[in-house]
């Protein structure tokens, strides 16, 4: 297990609870409630909040290995606290840059808020620079009218983080990004979560009708599909985090299965099944796998941290991780419930559950579909906004 940062933060209690709750909350689709409230307690819904302002003023970097331990006991409850700490990410780095538009959303963390993040949306594949959820402009404000899809931590969330199209917007359809409070009107919250993976999660769809945000909680106004710091920096602390946590599950699944073949016997070998040329081998390869993982994303997050200039690189530095790290996690956990002889398949088998969590990092932006036309746009020397022709 990685080093813990801050002893503090995660302590070894608190981590060994969480561990004991994970299966309860996946067998009954509940809410990570009492890990929520422990770590609110904690500090670690803060962390990210610099120091002057009342937090810990950790960095992406340090914040990435808290969640990679975090993950390895628990990998739904750190997936739903993603959404959150991203966000407060996001303004902790604008803010140490000289940006304070977003000071308000780092007081508001320190009040006891929760912020949520409101970019899935169907037929939507680029979140955040697009969007079918209309945003109309009014006095005061903006109306939104929309159907949001994976909005974790639906039970606790004070502050929604969304985006909607402004399509007549004057110099052309520009994208309005606002945080919905929870005490408005005009929206609902559909319990529609029911999933193969990351149950404890709780991501229920939110439907926006004409829903109201006052100019106060709107963040930013772009063109559409442009970007600026903000948006790059919820694509760094978001998909990191992702990436992050797969790496955690990658971990435990692979000490499962090698402490799993080290007891399994067989009545055509002498010795354990850990001496096995094919279960060697497939040990081999899963730690293979493994190893370039958390490398890999250490390396992009301190670069990220460190204010590191790789200018239109960034988008193809981040998700190239997160890949590498869903992809590597899958191949492997795979591999251990082979190696395992089918004590995976049953319910209650800790492999069980993280077979299909892990099947989830592929649903998490960006796709591998995505991740490739970023990473080859970009080697190529192709604007990302660029459409295809053909002819």
């Amino acid at each position: 297990m990685d080093a813990m940062l801050r002893d503090d933060v995660l302590t070894r209690e608190m981590l060994q609870g969480f561990a004991g709750r994970v299966a309860h909350y996946d067998r009954e689709n509940r809410f990570f409630r009492e890990d929520f409230d422990e770590l609110a307690r904690s500090g670690y819904l803060t962390m990210a909040v610099p120091e002057e302002l009342g937090g810990r003023g950790l960095t992406l970097a340090e914040v990435c290995r808290q969640q990679r331990t975090l993950a390895y006991h628990a990998p739904a409850t750190a997936l739903g606290i993603n959404m959150h700490v991203y966000w407060t990410g996001v303004a902790a780095d604008l803010w140490r840059a000289g940006d304070r538009s977003l000071e308000w959303m780092l007081r508001e963390a320190m009040a006891g808020e929760i912020f949520a993040a409101g970019h899935s949306e169907r037929g939507n594949d680029l979140p955040l620079l697009l969007s079918t959820t209309k945003a109309q402009r009014v006095d005061g404000g903006f109306r939104f009218s929309g159907h949001k899809m994976f909005g974790s931590l639906a039970p606790v969330w004070t502050r929604y983080g969304l985006h909607g199209l402004w399509a007549d917007a004057e110099g052309g359809p520009k994208i309005v990004h606002a945080f919905l409070s929870r005490d408005s009107a005009g929206y609902k919250i559909v319990d529609t979560w029911d999933t193969m993976g990351m149950r404890a999660t709780r991501s229920d769809d939110v439907v926006l009708d004409e829903t109201f945000i006052p100019d106060r909680y709107v963040a930013r106004i772009l063109p559409a599909g442009g970007a600026d710091p903000f948006v790059l920096a919820i694509f760094a602390w978001a998909v990191l985090g992702f990436g992050n946590i797969y790496c955690g599950i990658a971990r435990r699944a692979l000490e499962l299965a090698t402490e799993g073949v080290k007891k399994k016997t067989s009545a055509a070998v002498s010795r354990t099944m850990a001496y096995h040329p094919e279960v060697q081998h497939a040990v081999a390869q899963m730690a293979l796998a493994f190893d370039p993982v958390a490398p890999h994303l250490d390396q992009v997050a301190r670069d990220w941290s460190d204010g590191v200039d790789y200018g239109h690189g960034w988008p193809a530095k981040i998700v190239s991780a997160k890949h590498h790290a869903v992809e590597a996690c899958w191949r492997i956990v795979d591999t251990a419930m082979e190696v395992s002889g089918g004590a995976g398949m049953f319910r209650g088998n800790e492999l069980e559950r993280l077979f299909r969590d892990a099947r989830c990092g592929r649903f998490h932006p960006a796709n591998a579909m995505l991740v490739h036309e970023i990473v080859a746009k970009t080697q190529l020397g192709i604007d990302l906004g660029e459409q295809p022709r053909w002819g």
